[in-house]
């Protein structure tokens, strides 16, 4: 039997669609009570107590069995199972009306977090219409009533967060003449006044809605002797002065930044009709599609040139990754580095990039799951490095190319690419180097392409060099590939041609006097494993003056051997990174080339120490100072900035250095990167440098660049809540500072592990390691120490209850970090903290804004995120929910602006009532 049972107004109950009489208060009561737990066990005692109540007797036991003898006569004997110590309604609980509400009530709400707003409308719609009067209506007894009061309040709940979607999405006409009579009939509820006030406002009624206020004040007045609260103060004035804000705003999404990471389209892409409508075809219809072939054959233009053409269908955009495959000199690039790339075109940076393979695959098929992304991932080494890089959605679509078949690739559709025929061939060359010239010498055009094997990259090449050749005729350099050694066997091995074109371009700098030096700094420029090389790296590297650098490298650029990055920003094509390397090797001596790459390193190594000094307040000493100026950064402004721009390249000097044979450039590095990683909240980037660089200070005895590396590992494991091997990390440094005969610098592990055993709620542990560390705070008489160290023990204060001694003593902490934006900044916001735990709200909402204020100008973006939201929290709970919104509003931005969160997540947490703390600081005190 088919049972449907509703009590959102008059009581019904149908049977297979038919409706059933069910006489006697008692039967309907103990059906109503069995089924407002549908599905689950109700005990006996509590099935007497709710139904026979104060009347129970000796035999209520006795009479609950004959109800539900009758029950199960009337229905079936199955419905009303008897389970050990009750009984349990065995019906699917969306056959029962206020647990269908419940459920599409929380799809709607679902819906909207994944900007469905149609989807959540009629979800919406549906739960409201199951109501057809008051709840529980027939029923008086005192449980029943409770289930009444707390029905009826969801369903008040739910029809005010409907509102708020109709009136997102501009319904506020239709708005009005639906939320009139439910003012009217919940004349108290300050929040559906304000809604219709809104909505009238924006039906342009303003007089009406400022008379909905003034009514509403009277009823509050006279009813209890209380003002209206600060939301309907706020909104009568701003609509008073006719406030923008008031107006339908444009969703944050609208300022998302779609990615488009294309490669620029070959101009002179010429026939694979063929092809190009077959991946067409295969982007339209397939999930994957895969271009195999040998290399120069033309793979990626002809992947990219597609993507050009198809990138409009795309509504989230193109990502494009490298995977180095088959590129000689490189290692394929490993899955997880892949997915950061692809997770931080997405949005994501820092903290929010998870540092585990299965971590960043799930955050990826997240991101994905309802995106239409075409992903272009070029140059694959097998189908194990691809798979994982795969998105997730039906809408979004993968291209990739590899010299392998990748026939293991699931769901995948395969394309073979051969060369060009003769006459293709022929016709890229007359593009790239000019149809008059092929016309006029026919046989010479034939040549090439006969030498050139059909393969398009070494066409173009060709046709490239007649181009910048004009006086050349297409005899000469026929004749030039078809000399061995000149070639050094080209065309049976695509890459070589490539090499030898690289090469004619590059002889051809050296013989013109404008391109003597960009001719001498391209091998140099190999020497850095930098993804770019700007002015003033460069300049470090030849021992030039920053000015001579930027000309070399522009006429790098206009030979078509760098390629713009950005604003003075350059950087290889991988085979000619390959090129300037082979040619450093070959043309100079190895103590040269380790001299230039430590003037690389330590231009980098000089320019992160000064930024340490700028953003830091009380930075450290450096653990090795540079043999290099650096950039000359002039405030913490510029020194931010600077991160910002050159991160990858200082991760990868990081890494080169590590592998070199100079241990004291790769423990700087590490070091100096911490603090300015850190006020952008990005020192989860730092784990595999700090990591590294621990190893290699273990190797060569420095037990003092050891201990730092120990120390700031642990740091970053603590902000990737990775709690015991951060407390490894932070007890290994002790031994190190220990061991360096520096015992006072155990002071910040010590510090750092009261932290933490602060986050796990070991408070006895975090005690005692804040005592330890001041201790040694008090035998060097450092302020700034003991004003972190007071600061932190204020969380341990609160956590255990011990109030006032919390806000005295962070009272104290401030005065130690006075005179810091920083450490003031966060002194303030935890005893912010330690008066919203003492229930004193009104007063931590004060000092939240003055410590907002101290971190946004010591430019500490992730120690500023993370008090907006604790203030956001502090002014909901005061009921001053505008004020609270725009400090959550600032805490999100400010992560989406230092890429922890993407657009997506904004939006999501922003059409949140109470928005969820946001993942990237649910590890920070």
């Amino acid at each position: 039997m088919a049972l449907e049972i509703g009590f959102l107004g008059p009581w019904e109950i149908k049977a297979d669609g038919q409706p059933v009489r069910l006489a006697g208060r008692r039967r309907v009561a103990l059906l109503t009570r069995l089924a407002l737990d549908a599905g689950r066990t109700v005990t006996a005692r509590q099935l007497v107590a709710d139904v026979w109540g104060q009347t129970s007797t000796a035999t209520a036991g006795k009479q609950l069995h004959i109800v539900v003898s009758k029950l199960r006569d009337v229905l079936t004997p199955e419905i009303i199972a008897t389970v050990p110590g009750g009984y349990l309604l065995d019906v699917p609980r969306d056959h029962v009306d206020a647990h269908n509400f419940a459920l599409l009530a929380s799809q709607a709400r679902m819906a909207r977090e994944r900007r469905e707003p149609g989807t959540a409308d009629g979800l919406y719609r549906r739960a409201l219409a199951l109501w057809r009067g008051r709840a529980l209506a027939e029923l008086a007894d005192s449980w029943a009533q409770i289930e009444s009061r707390r029905l009826e309040e969801e369903r008040l709940a739910v029809l005010e967060d409907h509102i708020d979607l109709r009136l997102a999405a501009g319904d506020h006409h239709a708005v009005v003449t639906d939320l009139a009579p439910h003012v009217q009939a919940h004349p108290l509820r300050e929040g559906p006044r304000a809604q219709l006030m809104l909505a009238l406002y924006r039906a342009e009624r303003q007089s009406e809605a400022l008379a909905v206020y003034q009514e509403g004040r009277t009823v509050l007045v006279e009813e209890l002797g209380i003002e209206p609260g600060a939301r309907l103060r706020r909104l009568q004035q701003a609509i008073l002065t006719r406030d923008p804000a008031l107006e339908l705003s444009t969703p944050v999404q609208s300022s998302t930044i779609v990615p488009a990471e294309l490669p620029v389209d070959t101009r002179s892409f010429t026939a694979r009709h063929e092809e190009v409508g077959w991946l067409r075809e295969a982007v339209a219809d397939a999930g994957v599609a895969v271009v195999e072939g040998p290399g120069g054959v033309g793979k990626s233009a002809l992947a990219v040139h597609v993507a050009h053409a198809m990138a409009g269908r795309f509504r989230d955009g193109v990502v494009y990754v490298n995977l180095n495959g088959s590129t000689p000199g490189l290692q394929p690039l490993p899955v997880l580095d892949a997915l950061g790339h692809l997770l931080r075109s997405l949005g994501l940076d820092g903290s929010a990039v998870p540092g585990d393979l299965e971590g960043a695959i799930a955050r990826y098929r997240s991101l994905t799951a309802a995106s239409e992304l075409l992903v272009i991932l070029d140059n694959a080494l097998d189908a194990d490095q691809v798979r994982p890089l795969i998105p997730a959605g039906a809408g979004c679509r993968a291209v990739v190319t590899s010299r392998n078949a990748l026939t293991a690739l699931d769901n995948a559709r395969h394309l073979h690419l051969a060369g060009l025929g003769d006459s293709d061939a022929v016709t890229l060359l007359a593009r790239i180097a000019g149809p008059d010239r092929v016309q006029r010498e026919p046989e010479a055009a034939a040549k090439i392409a006969e030498l050139c094997s059909g393969f398009p990259l070494a066409i173009r090449i060709a046709g490239a060099r007649l181009a910048a050749r004009p006086d050349w005729r297409l005899a000469d350099l026929a004749d030039r590939l078809a000399d061995a050694a000149r070639r050094l066997d080209t065309l049976q091995y695509a890459d070589l041609a490539v090499r030898t074109s690289i090469a004619v371009s590059h002889r051809h700098l050296r013989e013109e006097p404008s391109g003597h030096d960009a001719a001498q700094v391209l091998p140099l420029l190999g020497l850095l494993d930098t993804p770019a090389h700007t002015p003033a790296a460069t300049a470090a590297l030849a021992d030039w003056s920053e000015a001579r650098a930027e000309a070399a490298l522009e006429r790098l650029r206009g030979a078509r051997l760098l390629e713009a990055a950005g604003p003075g920003r350059y950087r290889f094509h991988d085979l000619i990174r390959l090129y300037a390397r082979e040619q450093a090797a070959h043309e100079l001596p190895a103590e040269e080339r380790a001299a230039a790459v430590r003037r690389g390193l330590h231009h980098y190594l000089a320019t992160v120490n000064t930024a340490t000094r700028l953003v830091h307040v009380q930075p450290p000493e450096p653990a090795y100072e540079a043999e290099q100026p650096g950039l000359a950064l002039a405030s913490a402004r510029e020194a931010s900035e600077w991160t910002e721009a050159e991160r990858d390249n200082l991760l990868a000097v990081a890494r080169q250095a590590a592998e070199s044979a100079d241990p004291h450039t790769a423990i700087g590095l590490a070091i100096g990167l911490h603090w300015p990683f850190n006020y952008r909240g990005w020192v989860t980037h730092l784990a595999d440098v700090h990591r590294t660089a621990a190893e290699v200070a273990a190797r060569c005895g420095d037990w003092a660049g050891q201990g730092q590396e120990e120390s700031y590992l642990g740091w970053v494991y603590r902000d990737q809540g990775r709690y015991e091997q951060a407390i490894d990390r932070l007890e290994r440094a002790i031994v190190c500072w220990e061991k360096a005969a520096l015992p006072h610098r155990r002071m910040g592990s010590f510090n750092n592990l009261g932290i933490i055993y602060t986050m796990l709620g070991q408070l006895d542990l975090a005690v005692a390691n804040l005592t330890r560390a001041w201790d040694i705070a008090e035998q060097i008489d450092d302020n700034y120490a003991r004003g972190a160290i007071l600061n932190n023990r204020v969380h341990v204060l609160y956590r255990q209850g011990r109030l006032e001694e919390a806000i005295a003593q962070a009272k104290v902490a401030v005065v130690e970090w006075s005179g810091t934006l920083y450490g003031e900044g966060s002194a303030r916001a935890t005893l912010a903290r330690a008066y919203v735990h003492a229930g004193r709200l009104a007063e931590a909402a004060d000092v939240y804004q003055v410590a907002l204020a101290l971190l946004r100008e010591a430019g500490y973006r992730i120690g500023y995120a993370v008090t907006a939201w604790w203030s956001g929290q502090t002014l909901h709970a005061l009921g001053r929910h505008v004020e609270a919104r725009q400090d959550w509003r600032n805490c999100f931005e400010t992560l989406l602006e230092t890429r922890l969160l993407t657009h997506a997540e904004v939006n999501r947490l922003l059409e949140q009532p109470v928005p969820d703390m946001p993942g990237p600081i649910r590890n920070m005190l």
